[in-house]
């Protein structure tokens, strides 16, 4: 497997869902990043502010091996980004512009950046990330996403936050690359809960973004 910035690429448009854990429960969201793998989901990000992300990380990478995409989430500051690739994270998200989107691009990494207006867009490309999580899309919606992609018709974008199955559905058809998506898919499977209920919300999540 490819994970270049073009792999990732190939990635996002193959697969169209990226799972986003944040949980409080460090051994909980080992479980929901391996369940999340043998039902097919293999875009998933692991956000630094849940409860021992790193060593969620590296665990999983451990688990997984080196063919596995594995994201790191949150990703602030330069720091952030360096401990996220030394505990195994192939993959950088951000929630905007900043250190840890700059250190992640001069590591080579494939980046998700956080935007939501059209001179972050500009920077972020500039700057060199992979592609544009449009965060929080729940502020604009799908008809937001429309109108940004008029300008910038060619740049991937991830809508992410508040995106359930029917905004997949309209943002995809709106042009999104992929959706990123959190509570409406992982539910309380990260802080303790039911894993059966998250593979069957992973089945329905993966029928809706496939193609």
């Amino acid at each position: 497997m490819d994970f270049t910035t073009a792999g990732f690429g190939t990635a996002l448009r193959d697969e169209r869902l990226v799972a986003i854990i944040r949980g409080t429960d460090a051994e909980a969201s080992f479980r929901t990043v391996m369940a999340l793998a043998e039902e097919g989901v293999p875009l998933v990000e692991i956000s630094l502010s849940g409860s021992d992300a790193l060593a969620v990380i590296e665990r999983a990478r451990a688990a997984l091996g080196d063919g596995a995409w594995l994201g790191a989430g949150t990703v602030l500051t330069a720091d952030d980004a360096r401990r996220a690739a030394d505990a195994g994270a192939n993959l950088m998200v951000t929630p905007g512009l900043g250190a840890g989107l700059e250190e992640s691009v001069r590591r080579g990494l494939p980046t998700l950046a956080g935007v939501m207006t059209p001179s972050e867009v500009i920077a972020a490309n500039a700057l060199g990330a992979s592609a544009l999580k449009l965060f929080p899309a729940s502020v604009g919606g799908p008809a937001y996403l429309q109108a940004l992609r008029a300008p910038f018709p060619d740049l991937p974008f991830v809508p992410v936050g508040g995106v359930d199955a029917a905004a997949a559905r309209a943002y995809l058809a709106a042009g999104a690359v992929a959706v990123g998506v959190g509570s409406p898919l992982i539910g309380d499977a990260a802080d303790g809960g039911d894993l059966a209920a998250l593979r069957k919300r992973a089945a329905e999540f993966k029928a809706v973004c496939a193609r």
